[in-house]
Protein backbone atom coordinates (compact mmCIF):
# COMPACT_ATOMS: atom_id res chain seq x y z
CA UNK A 1 0.00 0.00 0.00
CA UNK A 2 1.35 3.34 -1.04
CA UNK A 3 1.26 6.11 1.33
CA UNK A 4 0.02 9.78 -0.19
CA UNK A 5 1.36 13.06 1.57
CA UNK A 6 0.29 16.31 1.28
CA UNK A 7 1.58 18.13 -1.00
CA UNK A 8 4.54 20.85 0.66
CA UNK A 9 2.50 23.80 -0.84
CA UNK A 10 -0.85 22.84 1.62
CA UNK A 11 1.61 22.14 4.45
CA UNK A 12 2.70 25.86 4.30
CA UNK A 13 -0.54 27.03 3.91
CA UNK A 14 -1.70 25.53 7.04
CA UNK A 15 1.19 26.62 8.72
CA UNK A 16 0.30 30.47 8.08
CA UNK A 17 -3.22 30.16 9.12
CA UNK A 18 -2.17 28.15 12.52
CA UNK A 19 0.54 30.95 13.30
CA UNK A 20 -1.96 34.19 14.33
CA UNK A 21 -4.11 31.81 16.15
CA UNK A 22 -0.95 30.88 18.26
CA UNK A 23 -0.22 34.64 18.52
CA UNK A 24 -3.57 35.49 19.72
CA UNK A 25 -3.98 32.60 22.20
CA UNK A 26 -0.45 34.07 23.58
CA UNK A 27 -2.10 37.33 24.16
CA UNK A 28 -4.68 36.11 25.65
CA UNK A 29 -3.28 33.95 28.02
CA UNK A 30 -0.47 36.36 28.93
CA UNK A 31 -4.00 38.97 29.29
CA UNK A 32 -5.65 36.19 31.96
CA UNK A 33 -2.36 35.45 33.84
CA UNK A 34 -1.82 39.51 34.42
CA UNK A 35 -5.51 39.50 35.97
CA UNK A 36 -5.12 36.58 38.24
CA UNK A 37 -1.94 38.04 39.27
CA UNK A 38 -3.43 41.60 40.17
CA UNK A 39 -7.03 40.20 41.09
CA UNK A 40 -8.81 43.64 39.66
CA UNK A 41 -8.00 45.93 36.93
CA UNK A 42 -7.13 49.39 38.34
CA UNK A 43 -9.67 51.98 39.42
CA UNK A 44 -9.75 55.40 41.71
CA UNK A 45 -9.72 55.40 45.23
CA UNK A 46 -10.78 57.70 48.14
CA UNK A 47 -10.46 56.77 51.66
CA UNK A 48 -10.90 58.21 55.39
CA UNK A 49 -9.66 57.43 58.20
CA UNK A 50 -11.30 58.75 61.56
CA UNK A 51 -8.54 58.39 64.25
CA UNK A 52 -10.45 60.23 67.50
CA UNK A 53 -13.79 58.17 68.26
CA UNK A 54 -14.43 57.91 71.55
CA UNK A 55 -17.01 57.68 74.44
CA UNK A 56 -17.19 57.83 78.10
CA UNK A 57 -19.45 58.14 81.17
CA UNK A 58 -19.90 61.19 83.44
CA UNK A 59 -20.40 61.44 86.74
CA UNK A 60 -23.57 62.47 89.39
CA UNK A 61 -21.42 63.43 92.45
CA UNK A 62 -24.22 64.91 95.25
CA UNK A 63 -22.68 67.14 97.72
CA UNK A 64 -24.61 68.42 100.80
CA UNK A 65 -23.73 71.24 103.28
CA UNK A 66 -25.25 72.39 106.26
CA UNK A 67 -23.90 74.66 108.66
CA UNK A 68 -19.90 73.82 108.70
CA UNK A 69 -20.66 70.10 108.13
CA UNK A 70 -20.62 68.96 104.48
CA UNK A 71 -20.84 65.26 102.85
CA UNK A 72 -20.12 64.26 99.32
CA UNK A 73 -21.65 61.16 97.43
CA UNK A 74 -18.29 60.68 95.36
CA UNK A 75 -18.53 56.92 95.57
CA UNK A 76 -22.21 57.12 94.19
CA UNK A 77 -23.83 56.59 98.22
CA UNK A 78 -22.80 58.20 101.22
CA UNK A 79 -23.58 57.82 104.74
CA UNK A 80 -24.37 61.05 106.40
CA UNK A 81 -24.56 61.74 110.67
CA UNK A 82 -22.59 65.06 110.91
CA UNK A 83 -26.08 67.04 109.46
CA UNK A 84 -29.04 66.87 111.35
CA UNK A 85 -31.90 68.00 109.41
CA UNK A 86 -34.13 68.22 112.37
CA UNK A 87 -31.72 70.23 114.34
CA UNK A 88 -30.89 67.70 117.21
CA UNK A 89 -33.12 70.09 119.87
CA UNK A 90 -34.03 67.88 122.76
CA UNK A 91 -35.74 70.86 124.52
CA UNK A 92 -38.90 70.75 122.19
CA UNK A 93 -42.20 72.06 123.82
CA UNK A 94 -45.78 71.93 122.73
CA UNK A 95 -46.24 74.07 119.88
CA UNK A 96 -48.12 76.00 117.67
CA UNK A 97 -45.75 75.38 114.81
CA UNK A 98 -44.64 79.51 114.99
CA UNK A 99 -42.42 79.67 117.97
CA UNK A 100 -40.62 77.17 119.78
CA UNK A 101 -39.68 75.53 116.40
CA UNK A 102 -36.25 74.13 115.16
CA UNK A 103 -35.34 75.49 111.39
CA UNK A 104 -32.08 74.18 109.66
CA UNK A 105 -30.89 74.51 105.71
CA UNK A 106 -28.76 72.76 104.27
CA UNK A 107 -27.62 73.46 100.45
CA UNK A 108 -27.48 70.81 98.06
CA UNK A 109 -24.93 70.43 94.52
CA UNK A 110 -24.25 68.60 92.12
CA UNK A 111 -21.03 68.84 91.58
CA UNK A 112 -20.40 66.01 88.99
CA UNK A 113 -20.62 66.27 85.04
CA UNK A 114 -23.72 64.44 84.48
CA UNK A 115 -26.67 66.00 83.87
CA UNK A 116 -29.60 64.69 86.98
CA UNK A 117 -32.70 64.37 86.08
CA UNK A 118 -34.62 63.81 88.93
CA UNK A 119 -33.99 64.44 92.29
CA UNK A 120 -36.06 63.29 95.27
CA UNK A 121 -36.53 62.70 98.98
CA UNK A 122 -37.44 59.61 101.04
CA UNK A 123 -37.77 58.89 104.80
CA UNK A 124 -37.35 55.87 106.69
CA UNK A 125 -39.63 55.03 109.67
CA UNK A 126 -39.46 57.18 112.78
CA UNK A 127 -37.91 55.45 115.29
CA UNK A 128 -38.25 56.90 119.10
CA UNK A 129 -36.24 56.63 122.44
CA UNK A 130 -36.24 58.09 126.04
CA UNK A 131 -37.52 58.56 129.10
CA UNK A 132 -41.26 59.26 128.58
CA UNK A 133 -44.14 57.04 128.60
CA UNK A 134 -46.27 58.23 125.39
CA UNK A 135 -45.42 55.63 122.57
CA UNK A 136 -46.22 57.73 119.71
CA UNK A 137 -43.80 60.72 119.79
CA UNK A 138 -43.25 60.46 115.94
CA UNK A 139 -46.73 61.54 115.45
CA UNK A 140 -46.66 64.07 117.52
CA UNK A 141 -43.39 65.39 115.63
CA UNK A 142 -44.22 68.01 112.97
CA UNK A 143 -42.08 68.18 110.10
CA UNK A 144 -42.05 71.08 107.55
CA UNK A 145 -39.83 71.05 104.68
CA UNK A 146 -39.91 73.80 101.94
CA UNK A 147 -37.44 74.93 99.31
CA UNK A 148 -37.84 78.98 98.89
CA UNK A 149 -41.66 79.96 99.14
CA UNK A 150 -42.44 75.91 98.07
CA UNK A 151 -43.89 73.85 100.67
CA UNK A 152 -42.60 69.89 99.76
CA UNK A 153 -44.18 68.49 103.18
CA UNK A 154 -45.99 69.62 105.88
CA UNK A 155 -46.94 66.99 108.67
CA UNK A 156 -45.73 64.27 111.12
CA UNK A 157 -42.63 61.87 110.82
CA UNK A 158 -44.93 59.06 110.80
CA UNK A 159 -46.63 60.56 108.43
CA UNK A 160 -43.20 61.23 106.07
CA UNK A 161 -42.79 57.86 105.69
CA UNK A 162 -45.36 56.81 104.77
CA UNK A 163 -46.02 58.86 102.02
CA UNK A 164 -42.75 59.10 100.70
CA UNK A 165 -42.50 54.81 100.84
CA UNK A 166 -44.63 54.82 97.75
CA UNK A 167 -43.86 58.02 96.25
CA UNK A 168 -40.64 59.98 97.38
CA UNK A 169 -40.70 63.67 97.51
CA UNK A 170 -39.58 65.87 94.46
CA UNK A 171 -37.03 68.36 94.78
CA UNK A 172 -36.00 70.77 92.32
CA UNK A 173 -32.80 69.32 90.58
CA UNK A 174 -29.32 71.01 90.59
CA UNK A 175 -27.40 71.55 87.43
CA UNK A 176 -24.40 69.66 86.77
CA UNK A 177 -20.35 70.83 87.90
CA UNK A 178 -22.39 72.67 90.83
CA UNK A 179 -24.39 75.12 88.68
CA UNK A 180 -26.81 75.69 90.86
CA UNK A 181 -27.79 74.97 94.29
CA UNK A 182 -30.98 73.90 95.89
CA UNK A 183 -31.40 75.17 99.85
CA UNK A 184 -33.30 73.28 101.60
CA UNK A 185 -35.04 74.08 104.80
CA UNK A 186 -36.91 72.08 107.52
CA UNK A 187 -38.87 73.49 110.45
CA UNK A 188 -39.62 71.00 113.23
CA UNK A 189 -41.77 71.14 116.20
CA UNK A 190 -43.81 69.06 118.91
CA UNK A 191 -47.82 69.00 118.08
CA UNK A 192 -49.51 71.86 120.40
CA UNK A 193 -51.96 68.06 121.67
CA UNK A 194 -48.88 66.81 123.06
CA UNK A 195 -48.94 65.82 126.66
CA UNK A 196 -46.41 65.53 129.70
CA UNK A 197 -46.19 61.58 128.80
CA UNK A 198 -44.40 62.89 126.15
CA UNK A 199 -41.47 64.85 128.04
CA UNK A 200 -37.93 63.12 127.31
CA UNK A 201 -38.37 61.71 124.12
CA UNK A 202 -36.36 61.87 121.02
CA UNK A 203 -36.89 61.00 117.43
CA UNK A 204 -35.02 59.53 115.09
CA UNK A 205 -35.68 59.19 111.01
CA UNK A 206 -33.26 58.49 108.72
CA UNK A 207 -33.38 60.69 105.06
CA UNK A 208 -32.69 59.60 102.08
CA UNK A 209 -31.88 61.93 98.98
CA UNK A 210 -31.24 60.54 95.26
CA UNK A 211 -29.97 62.31 92.30
CA UNK A 212 -30.68 60.17 89.18
CA UNK A 213 -29.86 60.71 85.64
Amino acid sequence: MSQHSLPRSADRSAGRRFAPMMVVAGIVGALLLSLSMTGTLSAFTAAITNTTNTAGSGTLILREVGGANSCVSSDSTASCATINKYGGSTTLVPSDGVTGVSTTTVNFTNTGTATAASFTLKANACTQSGTGTATTFCSKLNVKIATGATTLFNGTATALATQTAATPIAVTVPTANAGSTVAVTFTVWLDSTADNTFQGLQASQPLVWTLAS
